[in-house]
């Protein structure tokens, strides 16, 4: 699934006219992630994300990123018989496909696409009760497809934006698990 991202961004990236305009920066932000579980009540966790991202065209414009970031959630049963929670240390290459409109130095955007997650790490805590469970409720994949969809502005050289992320796959199918999560982003452009 690797290759076909990198070779979707590639074919794209060449399409795009040698006239196209081009910029590149980096950003950072915060995020507010949950896994939803079936059966049980799920919570959030505050996360960040930090890494670069690229911008290749005008009015229609592509965006490749690269960024790393912390994301999970918490579980109770309804009965509080168990609960937990866990964290994941994420690298994040979203490809999005925008829309910019507005005078130069005030750009309002509206972006796309999906988003490939590799899990660089994980911790979990459950409660002493959950050790059975968890010897199945921890087997977290350790990659996951999504998307993103998102609105942003630009001014100037700073650009903020914010998305929510939603998964196509689950990081835990035995028990429905899937991670959502909605991002705030200030980046600066550096050229």
């Amino acid at each position: 699934m690797k290759k076909y991202l990198l070779i979707t961004a590639l074919l794209i990236t060449v399409c795009i006219s040698a006239r196209a305009q081009f910029s590149l920066g980096v950003k950072g932000g915060v995020n507010y992630s949950t896994v939803s579980a079936d059966n049980l009540n799920t919570s959030g966790v505050a996360g960040y994300e930090i890494g670069a991202f690229a911008r290749l065209g005008g009015g229609l414009y592509l965006q490749p990123e690269l960024y790393l970031s912390s994301s999970g959630g918490k579980f109770d049963s309804s009965d509080n018989s168990f609960s937990g929670n866990v964290h994941f240390t994420n690298l994040n290459v979203p490809l999005l496909v925008g829309l910019k409109f507005g005078p130069k130095n005030l750009n309002f955007r509206i972006m796309g696409g999906p988003i490939y997650t590799s899990v660089l790490s994980q911790s979990e805590s459950f409660t002493q009760n959950a050790n059975v469970a968890y010897n199945d409720f921890g087997k977290y994949k350790n990659s996951t497809i999504g998307y993103q969809a998102g609105a942003g502005v630009d001014i100037g050289s700073i650009t903020a934006d914010l998305r929510y992320e939603g998964n196509l796959t689950d990081i835990n199918p035995n028990f429905g698990q899937r991670q959502n999560l909605w991002a705030l982003s200030i980046g600066f452009k550096i050229f």
